[in-house]
């Protein structure tokens, strides 16, 4: 099952960012399961999430409202996971970008009162996948951020909710 979202995620993105498409291809490094107050008290898990995405352009014009596909794969064989939502940037040479999506993950959706063992137990295996970046264009194509992203079910499916989060630096590149 994990190889199949992660080969469906791969298949998604390599059709959205063919050349007949419009928008942006990213990618980037982060670090996976750094300790924030959302991420209530740390997590087992850690290494460094590789990430690959495709942003499309904004689905109504003059909305900045971009909707976006990515996957990641953590090189600690913890948690990975592909999510897809909507962004919205505000600024053009520097930005702010908020976003909101939805991710499925491979990593363990039981709940129990054990929120932490050896690896996170999310409760469920479709999660809130809220994020932030903070971005700077730096060239008429590429554009840098630094963001944040948030993996979580919001106590919506069970009364542990222990959530991951995972900071990092991605490189944009328009089509």
């Amino acid at each position: 099952m994990k190889a199949s979202i992660l080969s469906g995620v791969a298949i998604a993105i390599a059709i959205a960012a063919s050349p007949a498409q419009a928008g942006e291809v990213f990618g980037g490094l982060y670090v996976h399961g750094v300790d924030t107050p959302l991420s209530l008290g740390g997590s087992p898990e850690g290494g460094f999430d590789g990430q690959l995405g495709y942003r499309g352009d904004p689905i109504i014009v003059g909305t900045g409202l971009e909707p976006y596909v990515f996957g990641a794969l953590n090189s600690s064989g913890d948690t990975n996971y592909a999510a897809a939502g909507l962004s919205w940037k505000f600024g053009d040479r520097i930005y702010v970008r908020p976003g909101l999506g939805i991710a499925v993950h491979t990593g363990s959706a039981r709940d129990t009162d054990n929120p932490f063992n050896d690896k996170i137990e999310f409760g469920s295996r479709v999660l809130f996948a809220p994020e932030v970046g903070i971005g700077a264009r730096i060239s008429e194509r590429a554009t840098v951020e630094a963001s944040w992203i948030h993996l979580s079910h919001a106590t919506l499916f069970g009364k542990q909710n222990p959530g991951i989060d995972n900071i990092g630096v991605r490189l944009n590149w328009k089509l």
